[in-house]
């Protein structure tokens, strides 16, 4: 089985050290709504499609789902016997 990354020519990456924010621009459409939980933010077009994600307190968010991951890496090795 292969997944297979659909390119998107738009996307746009950010990030406001002041603030500590991550953007990732998906569409130049624009936006009609957003919603959020806890610190991550998806604005919407009127299609419903996502335009903009903010990850508020990036570095915080960063660091604990990099964390997670090791953790999880680490499970599945021993799992494996290794």
């Amino acid at each position: 089985m292969t997944n297979k990354l659909k390119k998107c020519p738009t996307m746009k990456l950010s990030y406001d050290r002041e603030t500590d924010i991550l953007m990732v621009e998906t569409s130049k459409e624009p936006i009609d709504y957003a919603e959020g939980v806890a610190s991550i933010i998806v604005h919407f077009s009127r299609k419903n499609r996502p335009v903009l994600l903010e990850i508020l307190e990036f570095s915080d968010f960063f660091a604990k789902a990099t964390k997670l991951a090791m953790k999880t890496k680490k499970e599945e090795m021993v799992d494996l016997g290794m």
